[in-house]
């Protein structure tokens, strides 16, 4: 067993415990001054069934933060299995959405192939929390599939079998 108090001296420490939570991976797209763009996330979260709100929680250090803070349209694509790949490669390259591109909605936001659920929302509110900021959206509209769910544990990609 290992205790600690967060500080600044122990945050790989706090990054592994945070790690113990396995969580949905994301990709959230929007359009960027240079054309269909991406962030690969696992903060996402339901907030509200009515009305329909989601959240997710850009890191204020990451280079695509403006982007996406200050996207009013977007798009929240929650990956399958098959997809480790989409979101390791839009993890290193924001243009990489555009290898799974099936089109785009009527506000103009990248719509992703393949995920099993798709939420496009409005942006509603921008909420501080420390070193991100949590992104509250209205959904607007919903695509499901069914499929396997890719989900990120302890620092890796894993596979959760459908029911």
């Amino acid at each position: 067993m290992i205790q600690f108090r967060p500080s600044a001296g122990n945050s790989r420490a706090l990054r592994d415990a945070f790690g113990r939570f396995a969580t949905g991976v994301t990709v959230v797209t929007t359009r960027g001054a240079t054309g269909p763009v991406g962030i690969t996330v696992n903060s996402f979260s339901s907030v509200s069934l009515d009305p329909a709100l989601v959240l997710w929680a850009p890191d204020r250090g990451s280079r695509r933060f403006a982007e996406f803070a200050d996207a009013r349209h977007y798009a929240i694509h929650v990956l399958s299995a098959d997809q480790h790949t989409l979101a390791q490669a839009v993890s290193r390259d924001k243009h990489a959405v555009t290898q799974a591109l099936e089109g785009e909605n009527a506000q103009g936001v990248p719509l992703l192939r393949g995920c099993l659920a798709r939420f496009e929302c409005t942006q509603v509110n921008l909420v501080d929390a420390g070193d991100h900021v949590l992104v509250i959206g209205q959904v607007d509209a919903v695509t499901l599939h069914d499929g396997d769910a890719l989900t990120f544990f302890a620092g890796s990609f894993r596979r959760m079998k459908a029911a």
